[in-house]
């Protein structure tokens, strides 16, 4: 309040209202109390012109905070808002081992979905800076994340996220929105994080190229170094980028001739092209069926295409793709198969007999697996990919059959991996056999002299060093 105002209120006061004297003391109570209500209607009317300008003042400030400092409105929407995905084109190149991935020359991948490995803050900065540089680089192209991650980060990005609702109904109930709406999928970790890539696609026959940052413990499977971001996504995005498929086995289960469903997304009939194929969960590591909590072992019975092989008593049986040779397969002493090879690894898990070795399989046998009635639990469990897909009583009869043929200009089948810039040819796996999986290294000495692909696709020659042991 101005003190001026104050003061001349007073002025006014004593004006209208001489001093108090003992006369006026014995005036009466009522008068008084007149006297001090005029006071104050007098006061509020002199000092009406200046509470109405700070109400302006207020106004003007309320209106200028809410169209010129405010940060842009950050929006979290559905995925179901988003047009439907770009498809791209394979065209063999001139390694045939590898295809060249074409968008159409006006409609670059327009929905990317990010998958990120949970828990390390360093890899969620860079996810959220490859975010970024995308929207930056190509505005047009939509970020989907995944619903507990765009929770989380769309408040820290200035620009809209989608994801799959929590609460509302999607327009379509039986179908997985990733495989209406995904363009490009790109994953920020290790092996793990691929996986859980291409399990959101586990119910689908096509799989939309995957770009793999190694950002994770092993990264056998991520042939891109972050820091090669920017050329990875101008590669795609300029239909330089080059792939090759990573196969995958198929799993059906069927109770007489009703097909059971597991805890998986459910089956996309539609994305098939209405060829009438039986639905089923494809797996680009294994299917594992095993014992589970029973503390007997399984007692399994294996048929390959109909005829009777053998009845595993075993902790259980590990069917796997070439790419999953160097998973859990290897863990039970399976064999290591090269990713271009079309083959089904059998494997079985601490098997009761010294000569139960592992089989690989040609693709396009189909490996049949039941549970015997000799076995004293009536239940086995089912893995796919590491996720649990459902438990398998007797009777059922569990069905794996590989993708065959060559995939070039197709579309469809495996998984496209996008291959890193500067390597010709498939000699990233030989790299990471040796590199990281340490192949054929001798016991109490250090690796002779020999050039190894490291992770980061450079040559490095290892210093020949040996180590004598006294025995």
């Amino acid at each position: 309040m101005d003190v001026r105002l104050v003061l001349l209120a007073k002025l006014e006061f004593v004006t209208h209202f001489p001093s108090t004297t003992s006369a006026s003391r014995q005036k009466p109570l009522s008068q008084l109390a007149a006297n001090i209500f005029s006071f104050v209607n007098y006061l509020s009317y002199i000092m009406r012109p200046w509470i109405r300008s700070l109400r302006t003042v207020d106004a003007r400030r309320v209106t200028q905070r809410c169209f010129s400092s405010s940060r842009p409105r950050l929006e979290l929407r559905s995925i179901w808002d988003l047009d439907n995905k770009i498809d791209p084109v394979y065209r063999e190149c001139t390694n045939r081992s590898l295809e060249i991935i074409k968008f159409p020359e006006d409609q670059p991948p327009n929905n990317v979905l990010l998958i990120q490995k949970e828990g390390v803050p360093s890899v969620t900065e860079a996810m959220v800076e490859f975010a970024k540089y995308l929207k930056t680089a190509y505005p047009a192209t939509n970020i989907i994340l995944e619903p507990h991650i765009a929770t989380e980060l769309h408040s820290s990005l200035p620009f809209p996220i989608h994801a799959t609702p929590y609460t509302t109904l999607p327009p379509y109930p039986n179908r997985n929105p990733y495989h209406l709406k995904t363009s490009l999928t790109v994953t920020f970790g290790g092996d793990g994080t691929i996986l859980h890539a291409a399990s959101l696609f586990s119910t689908s026959p096509v799989v939309p190229p995957l770009l793999s940052f190694s950002l994770g413990t092993l990264g056998f499977l991520g042939p891109w170094k972050f820091s090669d971001y920017r050329a990875a996504i101008t590669a795609v995005f300029t239909n330089k980028a080059r792939i090759m498929r990573r196969s995958r086995i198929k799993m059906e289960a069927f109770s007489g001739s009703t097909q059971l469903l597991g805890d998986l997304w459910p089956p996309d009939s539609q994305s098939n092209g209405g060829r009438g194929e039986g639905s089923g969960v494809w797996a680009m590591n294994e299917v594992n069926i095993h014992r589970g909590q029973n503390p007997h072992m399984a007692i399994v019975e294996v048929f390959v295409d109909g005829r009777f092989l053998t009845e595993a008593v075993a902790d259980g049986i590990i069917l796997s793709t070439p790419t999953g040779s160097t998973a859990y397969s290897l863990s039970s002493f399976g064999s290591i198969v090269h990713p271009r090879v079309p083959a089904i690894l059998l494997t079985p898990i601490c098997p009761r007999s010294l000569s139960f070795r592992p089989l690989v399989l040609p693709a396009e046998v189909e490996v049949s697996l039941k549970l015997s009635d000799k076995a004293r639990g009536d239940e086995v469990e089912v893995s796919i990919d590491g996720k649990r897909w459902g438990g398998v009583r007797k009777g059922v009869e569990v069905k794996i059959t590989g993708e065959m043929g060559n995939f070039c200009g197709g579309g469809e089948g495996g998984v496209p991996c996008i291959w890193r810039e500067g390597s010709e040819h498939e000699d990233e796996w030989v790299g990471g056999l040796n590199g990281l999986l340490k192949f054929n290294y001798p016991f109490g000495e250090e690796p002779s002299s020999r050039v190894f692909s490291n992770i980061d696709g450079l040559e490095e020659k290892l210093p020949c060093k040996s180590t004598k042991r006294d025995l």
